[in-house]
């Protein structure tokens, strides 16, 4: 897909007291501060959102909205309160 945008998951984290600027990019994801323990959480999570789409052979940009608040369920991502119904 040659397109100049593609959706990617972001992931921001607010907790950081060490001074430290944590920032990872990755298959669909961009993870930015937070503290070490939830950096690792954030990576954990985008990873087993890759691997969800890996194994429904699916892109993040070929996701209908339903499709990925399941798989952000799955992975244990906070859903509003508004698209938490199965």
């Amino acid at each position: 897909m040659n397109r100049l945008y593609k959706k990617v998951l972001l992931g921001l984290g607010f907790d950081a007291k060490d001074g430290h600027v944590r920032i990872t990019k990755g298959k669909n994801f961009r993870l930015f501060g937070g503290s070490r323990e939830t950096h690792e959480m954030m990576q954990e999570k985008a990873v087993k959102f890759n691997e969800q789409l890996d194994k429904r052979r699916k892109s993040l940009d070929g996701l209908n909205e339903k499709e990925f608040y399941d798989i952000a369920r799955e992975v244990g991502l906070t859903i509003p309160k508004d698209k938490n119904k199965s």
